[in-house]
């Protein structure tokens, strides 16, 4: 690629959310000429890759909010755009299930939530029906969701980037290059990563993990971090795969930020259990071990983090103490499926998930994208931004296209 090349649109990070994004654009312009950056060595290496693998419904998100319509539509898009591009997938639904009567006004709340996003098909169950759909699961009350699935986001991902590619040889998708600056030169940004150097029209940042920093890079005034949760998973043993047939998951408790340990059978046919969500001293860190000096002192000078400890701190110092220990995790898990052993489970995985925090300790629920200049920032993306990715790029595009009047801009 030649360095006094111009490109349309750069975008930083090649998740999801990113390659969505340029695909978005690609298909609208397909003229564009699309540069992506990705710092690792392959397509969705972080939260992407490393997430439950769940088409989510929507269910869960308040109705209006930039999360809630996006899932909704981004759900079908992604399913649509799974059937058309041979990428795994099953929409087999999944159980909401109640253990307490204490957990059935937010359970109520849940329900109605998903009525009033479009989610008619949603029916209550009993604890016969529970057993009809999962055997070996224990509950008294709960709610069938035939809109969720399962799918390989990484696969998604990787299709995405290729069709951007293919609609334009004058596109581009390079890894194993980190941005390390961006600066205006006349009407265009010069990027300078690790490699090369590249300038473009307008900027995309998909950062993920690093969207804060990236955003500070841009000189966006933030108001917010962000700090990372590691979740980790285990699997359930050959022997004990039949114990769940799809996606078991419990009420939330509406005082945590979280929807607590679940069932899922993955597209490959394991069962993942969990995840549990403790802070983690390494914003890319999977293993329960890991450590970042920046990323901790990032973290720990920052008021938000301490807030939010302090605010949770009970459930803080139960989820360290499930994090290392397996007895703990089992009878966590053991409320939805009391049959389940510790042989049953094997060690899995673990992601780490972008909690962007206020000041005041509180998570930024909804999706957030902010404007600098000739930039848009995607500050926050937490889940179900997989799901959604369709949907926000394009809404991505056509923030572009309003705010940057793009295209009477682009030399098309």
């Amino acid at each position: 690629m030649a360095e006094n090349k111009v490109y349309d649109l750069c975008i930083v990070g090649g998740g999801i959310v990113g390659a969505a994004t340029a695909f978005s654009f690609q298909q609208a312009y397909p003229d564009l000429k699309v540069l992506l950056i990705e710092k690792e060595g392959r397509p969705a290496p972080h939260q992407t890759g490393h997430n439950s693998g769940v088409i989510h419904s929507g269910i869960y998100y308040k109705p209006g909010s930039l999360k809630a319509l996006n899932c909704v539509k981004g759900k079908n898009q992604l399913i649509d755009f799974a059937k058309q591009h041979g990428i795994k997938h099953d929409v087999c639904g999944k159980v909401i299930v109640a253990m307490e009567e204490s957990e059935f006004p937010h359970m109520e709340k849940v329900f109605n939530n998903g009525i009033a996003n479009g989610l008619t098909d949603n029916r209550w169950i009993n604890s016969e029906e529970i057993k009809d759909i999962e055997p070996y699961c224990t509950g008294i009350k709960g709610i069938w969701v035939p809109y969720t699935g399962i799918i390989d986001f990484v696969g998604a991902t990787s299709k995405m980037l290729e069709i951007t590619e293919a609609l334009n040889e004058e596109s581009a998708v390079v890894f194993n290059e980190e941005v390390l600056s961006f600066a205006e030169e006349g009407e265009l940004k010069q990027i300078r990563t690790n490699k090369a150097s590249y300038r473009a029209k307008f900027m995309v940042f998909c950062g993920g993990l690093q969207a804060d920093r990236l955003a500070k890079k841009d000189g966006v005034k933030l108001d917010m971090s962000i700090v990372g949760f590691r979740g980790d998973y285990y699997e359930l043993a050959e022997h004990a795969k039949h114990k769940v047939r799809n996606l078991i998951y419990p009420v939330p408790n509406p005082e945590f930020p979280f929807l607590g340990v679940h069932f899922t059978r993955m597209t490959d046919g394991s069962v993942e259990c969990g995840p549990n969500a403790v802070f983690s001293f390494k914003r890319e860190g999977y293993g329960k071990t890991d450590f970042d000096l920046r990323d901790t002192v990032d973290a720990l000078t920052f008021k938000g983090t301490w807030n939010l400890l302090f605010n949770h701190f009970g459930f803080a110092y139960n989820e360290y103490r499930r994090a290392f220990s397996k007895r703990l995790f089992l009878k966590t898990l053991q409320r939805l499926i009391p049959d389940l052993t510790m042989d049953d489970l094997v060690p899995g995985r673990a992601g780490v998930r972008a909690m962007a925090l206020g000041i005041d300790g509180e998570t930024i629920d909804d999706f957030r994208i902010e404007q600098k200049g000739n930039s848009l920032h995607v500050l926050n993306a937490p889940s179900p931004a997989a799901t959604a990715s369709l949907a926000i790029g394009d809404q991505i595009r056509e923030m572009a296209e309003e705010r940057f009047s793009l295209k009477d801009s682009l030399s098309l």
